[in-house]
């Protein structure tokens, strides 16, 4: 398997959890505690299962040990997660480009960020980790 196919199928996992944990995090948690607090309760169990699906991923695809194939997959699914994020916004949330981009540079929006950056390095770090053992 490519390591951008490896991208996408690891996009769309961790899209799927962050879709079922964003709609708790912004119907119970953020009106209770706040966008940022609620964001960041949230960071710590989508990186959690984002790892575990990477790593899953890079065994069963047998994506490569090479730090480039990583990248890719990173990169790949790092991508598709800013699109759908943009197209969520600007479709059922009904936001403009501007208000899209400004809920993505408000505190929760870059602590989200933050968060999917990690999640895009996950297939490199594993390989680093790795070299380590």
């Amino acid at each position: 398997m490519t390591p951008a196919s490896a991208g996408f199928i690891y996009f769309a996992i961790v899209f799927a959890a962050g879709f079922v944990l964003g709609a708790v995090r912004t119907l119970w948690l953020a009106p209770a505690l706040g966008e940022a607090a609620a964001t960041l309760l949230e960071l710590p169990v989508i990186l959690g299962l984002s790892w575990l699906a990477c790593l899953a991923l890079l065994r069963r695809m047998k994506v490569k040990a090479r730090a480039s194939d990583r990248f890719v997959m990173g990169a790949t699914a790092f991508a598709l997660l800013i699109g759908a994020e943009i197209a969520l916004g600007l479709g059922p949330m009904s936001r403009s480009f501007g208000e899209q981009l400004g809920a993505m540079t408000s505190t929760a929006g870059l602590i989200g960020l933050a968060g999917q950056i990690l999640f895009a390095a996950f297939p490199l770090l594993a390989l680093i980790l790795r070299r380590r053992a």
